[in-house]
């Protein structure tokens, strides 16, 4: 079971990290935008379009990373409190009963409006661009079947934290600057 969460886990954070790149085309684009609008006084119709498309299946993508990463925002006040073994019967309950359904709702009917647009080869009307819309709509059953997938993960971690009393440890990818200072500071007091 720990190898199944481990390779879950590893691949929800490449694909995260890969879609992590979408930051660096929107700083590029929206740059472009920017100088060829109030330099050069020649907007463009394709670059906010695809802006929006960039900004989207980074948002979609990054919610399997998120959840691989334990990075969700989570109101712990009482949670944080009570025993582990607790907590992942909690967390258990819950993925089964709201996570999975809303991810199952989220995958299916994202299946059926992409096969939709791909199928009108669909076309965003927002812009008079016109830009190809059905290649970014197959980023949303995508997304679903990857948090299902890590949603499979999570109900495993929770069923071993049940069973021993702990959590099993994340692979660790990036974290948060205050933490790193904190411990820098903590190096620096010993």
């Amino acid at each position: 079971m720990l190898t199944a969460i481990h390779v879950i886990e590893s691949f929800n954070t490449w694909v995260g990290r890969a879609f992590g790149w979408c930051i660096v085309i929107l700083t590029l684009s929206v740059s472009y935008e920017v100088f060829v609008r109030y330099v050069l006084n020649a907007p463009t119709v394709w670059v906010f379009d695809m802006m929006v498309q960039m900004y989207g299946a980074l948002f979609l993508m990054a919610g399997p990373y998120a959840l691989a990463q334990d990075g969700h925002v989570r109101a712990d006040v009482v949670y944080r409190l009570i025993p582990v073994r607790w907590q992942a019967r909690i967390d258990f309950v819950l993925y089964l009963l709201f996570f999975f359904p809303g991810m199952l709702a989220l995958f299916w009917y994202g299946a059926e409006i992409a096969a939709d647009s791909w199928r009108y080869q669909e076309v965003s009307w927002n812009s008079p661009a016109r830009i190809q819309i059905y290649f970014f709509k197959t980023l949303i059953p995508v997304a679903g079947g990857l948090l299902i997938v890590q949603g499979i993960s999570e109900c495993m971690r929770c069923l071993i934290a049940i069973k021993t009393g702990s959590w099993v440890p994340r692979h660790e990818d990036v974290r948060e600057t205050e933490n790193l200072l904190a411990e820098a500071d903590l190096r620096t007091i010993r």
